[in-house]
């Protein structure tokens, strides 16, 4: 049985490999445009949408973060009253310390100007930051009151 069919039809071949680290900013501006060029207005909807969804999602994954890391911590203490495991919390906390340095040193290392980047298109994108910001703390103060 022959799959290919039996026209001669040629095919367009996706190289899912090579897609390029920037793909989503490209469909991003192909489908926005530049947004720093666009009025104050539809800088501040672009904002506030885009900070209401991340709202949104920081809210629900957050819940489930909570109760997780809750129940956890809550079986850990129950556990250890219980004798099931004994806790060396001093070198827990050298753990603790050892982890933050290397988080630190990989994080300068490998992400060297986020914050400066971060900076930088806050300037650029006044509105579209307030908007965010605007957007995101919406979601927080109507889940604080059941409202979401």
């Amino acid at each position: 049985m022959d799959i290919l069919p039996e026209n001669d039809e040629e095919y367009e071949v996706l190289d899912a490999i090579n897609i390029n680290e920037n793909w989503f900013q490209s469909v991003f501006r192909r489908a926005m445009g530049d947004v720093s060029q666009q009025s104050a207005m539809k800088q501040l909807g672009v904002g506030s949408v885009t900070g209401v969804v991340a709202g949104w999602l920081a809210v629900k994954v957050g819940k489930v973060a909570a109760a997780t890391l809750g129940t956890t911590v809550l079986l850990v203490q129950v556990a250890q009253h219980q004798g099931y495991i004994s806790i060396n919390w001093d070198q827990v906390r050298s753990h603790l310390r050892q982890a933050e340095v290397k988080v630190h040193r990989t994080a300068s290392r490998n992400y060297p100007g986020f914050f400066n980047n971060v900076k930088q298109f806050m300037q650029e994108n006044m509105f579209v930051a307030v908007g965010f910001g605007g957007g995101f703390l919406v979601v927080f103060s109507l889940w604080e009151f059941q409202c979401i």
